[in-house]
Order: C-alpha cells, then sequence, then structure tokens
C-alpha cells in the first residue's frame, strides 16, 4: 500500500502540479478535489470555513458522478458538522469515519495536500496536530493515511517543533527528468499520436529547462496543443524557438511562483547577483539560510564542484527580467543624433542583422551614458551593464521580429545570448571583467560554444568596472571561427560643474 501511495503522488507531482492548495480525497477510488485560492495570508477561521464549504461541495460531486442522490442521511451530517477550528476538524473526521461505516460502502480516504506551506502560518500547527490525532485514533478512521506535497519539507515549516506532529515520515523528492527521460515522455506521445520530435528540439527542451518538469510539460503543451501544428508535420527548431518565447513572454505559474519568491528577501537579489556575476561562484552551503531557502525554492543547485547554479536557463532569464527596471531612463540615448529609424539602421539592405554595428553602437550609447548609467533604478552596479545590454537587445530583436534566449544554464560569471533571425545565428556571451587571463579564457569558452552550435562567428562583450579601465575592440580566430571581442568601461566620472553647466 505505501508504494503504491508514493507512486501515485509521484504521478501526481509530475502531471497536476498546480500552484494553489488543492485536498485531494481518495475514498475507495473516488477522488474528492478541493481547491483554496488566496488563503496565504486569511485567518484560521476563514480558513476552515472555506475548507468545510468545498468539503461539502465536493462529497456532493462524487454522488453525482457515481449517479446517486445524496441520502437525506448524508445531507443533514454535512449540514450539522461545520469545519470552524482545528478541534472541529478532528470532530468532523471521527463522525465522518462512522458514517463511512454505517451509511455507505466507502472505506478508506487518503488526504493528500499540493502547496502545503501555502496554509496561512496561524493555522499549521494545529491543523498538523489535528491530522495525527485523527490518524492516530481508534478505528474506524477515515484517514487512512496523509500525504503533504510542497517547496519545504515538513521539518522546515514554522510550527511548535517540540513535539512533531508525525511520528512517521516517509519524505520523497522529485528530481528532474533526465535527458532520456525527456526523450521516452516525448517518445510515447509519438508512439500515441504518430507526430514526431527532431531530435535537437527533444534536446533544446532538456538544455532550457535542466529537466524541471513543470517547464517540460509547459513546453511540451505549447508544441502539441496550442500552436496546432499538423500531427502530420514533425517538431522542428523553428517551432521550438516560438514555443520557447512564448513561454518566456507569457503568463506562466511556475515562473510566476519563482519570482514571487526571489522577491521575498532583499538578500536573495544580492546572492543571486553575485552567483551570475563571479565566476570564482558562492559555495553551495545549504547551513546558510539564503542559499537553502534558494535551492528549497528550486532557484538554485549545486554544480559538480559544489557552487551554486541557477537552476536552469528560463529560471536565468526569469530572474534577469524580475530584477531588470521596467524603464532604464536611459532609452532617449541608445543612438547618436544622426540616426535615422532607430534599432532599422542596424539591419543590412537584404534584412538580416548587422550585429557587429549593433553592437558598436552599444559600447557607443554606454560612453554617451557616461555616469548616467548607474542612476538606473533597482540595479547592482555590478550587473547594470549586463542589464542595459539586454534590454537593448531585447528591444530590437522583438522589433525585428527575432527570437533571443539565455543558454548558459550555470549563470556563474558567463551569459551566453543566442539569438536568432532569418534562419541566421548570432552568439553573443557576456561576461565582468576578471583580468586578463580570465579574458582570454572566456575566448577559449566562447569557440568551442560557437563551434558546437556550427556557426561560424560570435561576439564576446565584457564590462570593465575598474578605476582604470581599458577599452578593446579586437577581432581575430580562433579554433576557425571569428570572435570580435569589446571590452567596455562602465566606470565614468561625473563631469565637472562647468561641463555640467554648458549642457
Amino acid at each position: 500500500m505505501k508504494t503504491q501511495v508514493a507512486a501515485f503522488v509521484q504521478r501526481y507531482i509530475s502531471y497536476n502540479i498546480a500552484y494553489f492548495i488543492i485536498f485531494q480525497i481518495k475514498i475507495d477510488n473516488v477522488y474528492i478535489q478541493l481547491k483554496l485560492y488566496n488563503i496565504f495570508r486569511q485567518k484560521a477561521t476563514f480558513f476552515y470555513e472555506r475548507l468545510y464549504k468545498m468539503i461539502r461541495a465536493e462529497i456532493d460531486n462524487v454522488f453525482q458522478n457515481q449517479g446517486n442522490i445524496p441520502s437525506e442521511t448524508s445531507t443533514q451530517f454535512l449540514a450539522d458538522t461545520p469545519l470552524t477550528d482545528s478541534f472541529s476538524m478532528v470532530e468532523f473526521f471521527k463522525q465522518f469515519a462512522s458514517f463511512l461505516v454505517h451509511h455507505t460502502h466507502w472505506q478508506k480516504v487518503v488526504l493528500l495536500i499540493d502547496e502545503f506551506d501555502g496554509i496561512p502560518q496561524a493555522v499549521v500547527s494545529d491543523f498538523l496536530y489535528a491530522l495525527r490525532h485523527i490518524y492516530l485514533s481508534r478505528k474506524p478512521r477515515c484517514l487512512h493515511s496523509v500525504g503533504i506535497v510542497g517547496v519545504k519539507s515538513i521539518m522546515q515549516l514554522d510550527y511548535d517543533r517540540s513535539v512533531s506532529p508525525f511520528n512517521i515520515q516517509d519524505e520523497f523528492r522529485l528530481p528532474n527528468f533526465t535527458l532520456e527521460q525527456v526523450q521516452e515522455l516525448l517518445g510515447q506521445y509519438t508512439d500515441e499520436v504518430g507526430q514526431g520530435f527532431a531530435p535537437e528540439v527533444i534536446e533544446s527542451i532538456h538544455k532550457q529547462t535542466a529537466g524541471q518538469p513543470v517547464l517540460v510539460n509547459r513546453l511540451a503543451q505549447i508544441l502539441t496543443e496550442e500552436m496546432c501544428i499538423p500531427e502530420t508535420q514533425t517538431i522542428m527548431m523553428t517551432h521550438f524557438l516560438e514555443a520557447h518565447t512564448q513561454l518566456l513572454r507569457g503568463r506562466n505559474t511556475n515562473i510566476e511562483h519563482l519570482t514571487t519568491n526571489i522577491r521575498k528577501n532583499i538578500r536573495f537579489e544580492r546572492v543571486l547577483m553575485r552567483i551570475m556575476a563571479h565566476e570564482d561562484g558562492v559555495d553551495f552551503n545549504l547551513r546558510d539560510e539564503i542559499i537553502d531557502e534558494l535551492a528549497t525554492y528550486g532557484v538554485i543547485s549545486e554544480g559538480a564542484d559544489g557552487l551554486c547554479e541557477i537552476a536552469n536557463p528560463i529560471y536565468l532569464y526569469a530572474i534577469l527580467q524580475a530584477f531588470k527596471p521596467a524603464v532604464n531612463g536611459l532609452e532617449d540615448a541608445y543612438f547618436p543624433e544622426d540616426t535615422e529609424e532607430g534599432f532599422l539602421d542596424y539591419l543590412t539592405p537584404i534584412g538580416q542583422m548587422d550585429m557587429e554595428r549593433l553592437l558598436n553602437n552599444f559600447r557607443d550609447f554606454i560612453a554617451r551614458a557616461g555616469f548616467k548609467i548607474f542612476q538606473v533604478p533597482d540595479t547592482p552596479q555590478e550587473s547594470v551593464g549586463r542589464h542595459l545590454l539586454l534590454t537593448y537587445l531585447d528591444q530590437f530583436v522583438k522589433l525585428v521580429g527575432g527570437v533571443m534566449h539565455i543558454e548558459v544554464q550555470t549563470g556563474r560569471g558567463r551569459m551566453d545570448l543566442l539569438i536568432t533571425h532569418k534562419g541566421r545565428k548570432y552568439i553573443i556571451e557576456t561576461k565582468i571583467w576578471r583580468g586578463n587571463n580570465y579574458y582570454k579564457a572566456g575566448k577559449k569558452q566562447l569557440a568551442a560554444y560557437i563551434a558546437s552550435e556550427k556557426a561560424t562567428e560570435g561576439y564576446y562583450v565584457v564590462f570593465d568596472h575598474r578605476q582604470a579601465p581599458e577599452p578593446r575592440v579586437e577581432t581575430e580566430t580562433l579554433d576557425s571561427v571569428t570572435i570580435r571581442s569589446y571590452v567596455i568601461p562602465v566606470m565614468q566620472e561625473v563631469p565637472s560643474n562647468t561641463l555640467h553647466r554648458k549642457t
């Protein structure tokens, strides 16, 4: 029985994750599902009132689904047994057990609680103790087993820890899908429907999600249900890029949940920005409260070297967007005074991106903006250059109908941007200056990445925050690929009062 319940919960988590509280009661293969929205900051009385009303409604649904009409006895029982607090909940399930034995063929109830850590904090402790009391009560009892699903384990919840509410805790975690499991999952769809996936699409789904189950299923849902691709047509990379863009730009509960969590504590932003800015990394130390919480929320994971990594490229993009100001105040300085059509000036006569001229202009924009880049709101100084580049390129790519996404998943001091437009790939790697050796090593990393993408050229943008920066622009060939490198100073002196008056 224990193994069957565990397997059921794993399937439930894998395919039915939802970001609201779900109470699901299994009664002899009959399911009663209760969904409680917007209760996270509510009082205990509101919580139990909602719980009671939905239990009543869902029990009625069970009767209807079975083609039965609730008996007068069951209706009277529910009317006479309201839930108002943890004590009344104990009494309710005690009477419910007796009612099931004498008036129905139902016998065992398995209670699964999803997103448990979203229950109002004032309720958690008493609610858990009530569940334990119900479970340990003498037979007949109607709670055969209780399963709790959520971001945090029971031991991380903030209740009275002097006595555990459960004497048995069988905890397991849902791991991310491996590439082989993603292949198997999509292969099952192909076997059933007949529509195949190009191998590079499956690899890209796993690469962009790192196998995160909700993101894998969401991308698959977009590709197979929402894009209306004929089932006789193989799903190709052009389809994946469109689905990926839809995921990044659209509303998504999983990503909204992520951004809500990382905004809870200002220290989260500092740690995440350090992970993304420093190649020497941040130790994955779960005894550190901030690291532990970010890992619990699934935002970061441990790399092979024991350092923190952003969990996947989609989360990395979402984090950058979450901490990027909607308006940076420098948009009017993007172009020189003699510009004619703004971003459209950076297309070739045949409509392709002129990436060299586009990045040359970005370098000049940083120089034109000068000290004003440090007036960009809510942006750490060390991250401002990369934030501005991401915003600049994102605006351009959207305008000309291209697609941009982040490739590297670690986020550790390095960010690879892959832009696709009219069948061509444009690869841009960004870093922060950490010395000449790091600079040269970055070029070799980029050359290897360009070759892996079967491209022939790429762009390397390094932001130099030193007091005496050394601007560079150089083009060279490494391992048969061409790399154009920019070292862009971002430490600018504040103009003197005289210069300020002249402007």
